[in-house]
């Protein structure tokens, strides 16, 4: 496996791919990853590593760390260079694996730098190889207008490379149908595309979870209607709008906010906070995993928040484990795009609204906070259960990954 995001990071990619590197290995497979040392969300070396070469084994993974550029804040340039000192630091460490010779080079995505990598080891292995896309990085800094050269050259000729190394992989897998129809349009045969969502631990992520303790750190009584934030703070989620929401609850004292975590545009949130002068909200680090359920569960509400642009090019991996929660989520999704088709297809599963629409935002939060029944959101647990469960979802994948090594080049 070779990808910028592992564990012990909380949130994001590196928690899925952490979850699926010691799966694989209960199910018998050797594995080993190339990755960075933890970063993100705070793009700041976290969890005591220090940015630099260590190999180390974390539930029977072989995990080889490489440093990498890290930027304070983060903008579309200094993003790429991020992205490209991995794949330059990275480099010899994955090409050495052809002395280990394996059967099946998983490369995740982003980086998509990382191709190139991925596929020359697999080329001298003989091995079989999948581009895992959790993000289509590209497409989504062009969709949130991160990069000034939409219609530039340089847009263009990233494009084509992309669409080309795409086609060099012996399969594609990727998180939601919208993504694998753009995997389509971008010239990967249907028959190479596989479904790959993420996942949750069901059994773990209860309905039946308590929040009173953590209502308790935060001051709240049980008469208090808790609208929760949990997850990345950054470009793709637009939380200002949060803030203004909060500002527009100021007067109703029985409704309070929290966002919990991390990024780059955290302190600028807290600033604009201070400003406005809200009483209402408070932000708070990220907690452990073995304390996310209790922290999930003190809320009434869940903000899954994103800009426009960002629905089809990534997915919010916080909203698996609200579902499996059996809560009650307001999204932020335009017409058409995979949250939003989830939503007209399981009427109730969640409320949403137009992304970046402070007035149809403090509707469906009027509407969710308005419900007299807080009990468990049975449409969402019901869909976790059938479609997020992490074994079966691991299952099919390693199905897919056991067969394609069984496949003559």
């Amino acid at each position: 496996m070779y990808g910028i995001n592992y564990s012990p990071e909380l949130t994001g990619i590196g928690k899925y791919t952490g979850d699926m590197g010691p799966w694989l290995v209960d199910g018998g497979a050797q594995v080993k990853i190339v990755t960075a040392p933890p970063y993100y969300p705070n793009w700041a070396m976290s969890f005591g590593y220090r940015n630099r070469f260590l190999r180390e084994a974390i539930d029977g993974v072989d995990v080889i760390r490489c440093p990498l550029y890290v930027p304070r804040s983060p903008t579309a340039l200094t993003r790429l260079l991020h992205l490209f000192s991995f794949s330059v630091t990275s480099f010899l460490p994955t090409l050495f694996q052809i002395f280990w010779r394996p059967n099946l080079v998983v490369v995740i995505a982003p980086s998509l730098l990382c191709a190139p990598a991925g596929l020359l080891v697999a080329a001298l292995c003989g091995a079989k190889t999948v581009l895992h896309i959790q993000d289509y990085e590209f497409d989504a800094m062009l969709g949130l207008n991160m990069m000034s050269c939409t219609s530039g050259h340089l847009a263009k000729f990233a494009g084509a490379v992309e669409r080309w190394l795409l086609r060099r992989f012996d399969r594609v897998s990727t998180i939601s149908f919208s993504m694998m129809r753009r995997a389509k349009g971008k010239g990967v045969d249907d028959g190479k595309i596989l479904f790959l969502p993420n996942w949750v631990d069901t059994s773990f992520m209860q309905p039946q979870t308590c929040g009173a303790r953590y209502r308790g750190l935060f001051g709240f009584s049980a008469l208090h209607k808790v609208v929760l934030y949990s997850g990345n703070i950054g470009e793709k989620q637009g939380l200002a709008m949060v803030l203004e929401a909060a500002a527009a609850y100021q007067h109703d004292s029985s409704v309070q906010f929290v966002i919990v975590g991390n990024g780059v545009q955290r302190l600028e949130l807290e600033r604009m906070a201070a400003k406005l002068a809200l009483e209402n909200l408070q932000f708070a680090d990220l907690v452990s995993y073995e304390d996310l359920p209790a922290l999930l569960a003190m809320a009434d509400v869940h903000l899954v928040v994103q800009r426009k642009g960002a629905a089809d090019m990534v997915l919010p991996s916080k909203l698996t484990s609200i579902l499996s929660l059996g809560g009650h989520a307001l999204i932020t999704a335009e017409a058409g795009t995979e949250l939003a088709l989830l939503v007209d297809q399981y009427p109730g599963i969640a409320e949403l609204v137009e992304p970046e629409n402070l007035s149809a935002f403090l509707v469906g939060l009027d509407r969710l906070l308005g419900q007299r029944d807080a009990s468990i959101n049975v449409v969402a647990r019901d869909y976790a259960l059938k479609n997020l469960a992490k074994d079966p979802v691991l299952n099919t994948f390693f199905t897919h990954l056991t067969d394609l090594c069984g496949e003559k080049r």
